[in-house]
């Protein structure tokens, strides 16, 4: 501690807050998955028990973190990923006081050397202490890191995002998708006045001697990324959900102080967002602790059972608030399903981007889907595959200048899940999402456990579902970044040709309506062709419901010419 002790004894005129985006992140720190070493792979996280310190007046964090592993194979060092920003001042194992000697953090994977080999099979439990200055994020939650604001009068509000660069920025961890910790326990330590609503249950708060608070809660697996520390002089509005399932949700809502009648309407929401998911989906996957939602000075993030709202309440023709039903669609497409692979992240993105379409539908009928998605596809880049098949990093997926898809995760995906749904019909669809989510088609609370998910696990089930094999069309959709083209060519006698135009020599057997003066058809294309007779002077519309994610010109000069306007600015 002796660096955090010189930092503490400094004078308060002496620490100018950190500017955004310092102190700088390493390479290593900025990665979050990715190809990993047999000694990761190595390791089953058991248990977190975390104490953090937020200290707002120097912007700084200090934290215990007490971390039990179980060894899968014999291993001799601990790799834990903690940004090097926060030094490490103690290391015990079991128990046992490490020399400083034995542990390294150079560029941000702390590595503590065992005091003796570790057999496949046995327990090690890690307490590490650690402290400083931590990575302030520049435009956040596109950008991670602490959030350090003000609320209008003037008091703290904080808030961390970790998803793209990972927890490692404020807390030592397995810094990878399949990196769950079997339990987290939290205990957050706040200045006078503040609240620190987090994940899981509230097993207590306790008050300090000399005003501080400290929050304790508990969460079941959580999504590593999806763990939050959020801090500040909140209020609290709280509810309970008598779910369709039996079972009864509490519910909770902290915002802050002043909007008490724009909280409320946003409250509203909680209950039949909820019904709708658990009428279209399942049940909720963390009805034993909560749905939480707090107020935060960045956008939003589907932080686990506390889900991040920075939408100012805004309002939207469909209805509800957008923002607040897709971070809650991440309890079951993130956090209940968690992609094993950041290649696979349109698992997450791609469902709980189609949510919000399903559940204008919902609430008005079909005409507010067909809105809802005509706006997703306006949004549709098609500059890179969506899948790659490879191990991936989070930002080489969400960036586009690394070859990712960007956003076409959420946009893409939700239109191919749309045309997927036409394909093979409601009861196929939503079996198929059921058994990818839960493992099972019968999920009721207490059945089923948080899941690893991928891509080829995804098809499979499809595959399975169905009886049919549609492995072309997840390659077109998902492995190309072209969408195919439908071409329409008129020969002699009245007679059109149809035929699909896919990459590579993949037949596309996709069936596609017509409509010929207001009379719909659907046509097999089982060869990827097909021919429509018409009668003299009939008028032709392909495609009339908008059914099928396909190339549309329309659609990309409508990109380019936005794109121009935006260059201008």
């Amino acid at each position: 501690m002796r660096h955090l002790a010189a930092l503490l004894a400094l004078p308060l005129l002496a620490l100018a807050p950190p500017p955004k985006g310092s102190p700088p992140l390493t390479e290593q720190t900025q990665r979050s998955g990715g190809p990993l070493l047999p000694e990761q792979t190595a390791l089953r996280f058991d248990n977190a028990d975390l104490s953090f310190e937020v200290l707002p007046v120097r912007q700084a964090l200090t934290g215990v973190a007490t971390l039990t592993f179980t060894a899968r194979a014999p291993l001799t060092r601990l790799l834990i990923d903690l940004d090097r920003n926060l030094p490490v001042s103690a290391i015990s194992i079991d128990g046992r006081p490490l020399a400083r000697s034995a542990w390294t953090n150079p560029d941000g994977r702390l590595t503590i050397a065992l005091p003796r080999p570790l057999a496949a099979g046995e327990q090690v439990i890690a307490r590490i202490n650690y402290g400083g200055t931590p990575h302030v994020a520049v435009n956040a939650p596109w950008d991670d890191g602490m959030v350090w604001s003000k609320t209008p009068d003037g008091r703290t509000w904080f808030a961390t995002t970790a998803e793209g660069y990972g927890c490692d920025l404020f807390w030592p961890c397995l810094d990878f998708a399949t990196g769950e910790p079997g339990q987290v326990d939290l205990h957050i330590t706040v200045p006078a006045g503040l609240k620190a609503p987090s994940n899981g249950r509230l097993l207590g708060v306790d008050q300090l001697s000399d005003g501080r608070t400290r929050w304790n809660w508990r969460a079941r697996q959580p999504n590593t990324y999806a763990i939050a520390l959020n801090v500040g002089a909140y209020e609290e509005i709280t509810g309970t959900y008598r779910s369709r399932f039996g079972n009864t949700i509490p519910m909770s809502y902290w915002y802050l102080p002043g909007e008490k009648a724009k909280a409320e309407a946003l409250f509203g929401e909680f209950a039949p967002t909820l019904d709708f998911f658990e009428a279209t989906v399942g049940p909720y996957p963390f009805g034993d602790e909560k749905l939480g939602v707090v107020e935060t000075p960045h956008k939003g993030m589907e932080h686990q059972t506390i889900n991040a709202y920075g939408n100012k309440y805004a309002k939207a023709p469909e209805g509800f608030d957008w923002l607040f039903h897709h971070e809650l669609s991440h309890e079951w497409f993130g956090n209940q399903l968690t992609a094993a692979n950041w290649d696979d992240y349109w698992l997450h993105e791609s469902f709980g981007s189609y949510m919000q379409p399903l559940y204008g539908r919902w609430r008005e009928g079909e005409a507010r889907y067909h809105v809802m998605l005509d706006a997703q596809c306006n949004q549709i880049a098609n500059d890179h595959p969506v899948v790659r098949d490879k191990v991936l990093t989070e930002e080489e997926v969400y960036e586009p200048k690394l070859g990712g898809p960007g956003t076409d995760i959420y946009y893409k995906g939700s239109w191919m899940l749309h045309t997927l749904r036409w394909l093979i019909g409601d009861a196929a669809f939503f079996k198929a999402m059921r058994l990818e989510i839960y493992g099972r088609d019968d999920p009721i609370p207490g059945n089923f456990r948080p899941r690893y998910g991928s891509t080829a696990e995804y098809q499979r089930i499809v595959n399975q579902v169905t009886g049919t094999n549609y492995d072309w069309f997840f390659d077109v959709y998902l492995r190309h970044s072209a969408l195919p083209e439908l071409t329409a060519t008129p020969l002699p006698g009245n007679r059109t040709e149809l035929r699909w135009k896919v990459p590579g020599t993949t037949v596309f057997p996709m069936p596609i309506e017509v409509s010929i003066d207001g009379r719909v058809q659907r046509l097999a294309m089982t060869d990827g062709v097909a021919v429509v007779d018409l009668p003299p002077g009939a008028h032709l519309v392909i495609d009339p419901e908008a059914r099928v994610l396909r190339r549309n010109p329309a659609v990309e000069a409508f990109r380019t010419w936005s794109n121009q306007q935006r260059s201008r600015k």
